[in-house]
């Protein structure tokens, strides 16, 4: 369960950043965020989803009647992610940095489903 702590931490993290700082979350990826319809879209995307995967990834810790079904839903939003990542790499050859988040949601995935099954 250690490794589900982790991982809703990273999202709580990832989720925080992104509602204080939009714009930072651009740095990582080469992309300017400075429109107010751009960082709401980080504020969204980044920001209020990170923080609800925490809460419900925390929720279904604390309530085993959820855990499965949470842990396998959070698994393949993380799988998804990853998939996205290696299919643009197959198309463009991306930096660094969004290797390292495929690597992150793929290992993520795996974390999660293995807690469920």
């Amino acid at each position: 369960m250690t490794a589900v702590v982790a991982i809703a931490l990273l999202f709580l993290g990832m989720g925080v950043v992104a509602l204080a700082r939009p714009a930072y979350v651009g740095t990582f990826f080469d992309v300017r965020y400075d429109s107010v319809d751009g960082r709401n879209e980080v504020r969204a995307v980044y920001g209020g989803f990170g923080v609800a995967m925490a809460l419900v990834l925390w929720w279904a810790i604390e309530d085993p009647a959820l855990r499965r079904g949470v842990f396998l839903t959070v698994a393949l939003a993380l799988g998804g992610m990853a998939t996205g990542r290696v299919v643009s790499a197959l198309l463009e050859r991306p930096g660094a940095w969004p290797w390292f988040y495929c690597v992150m949601e793929a290992v993520g995935a795996v974390v999660l489903y293995q807690a469920a099954v």
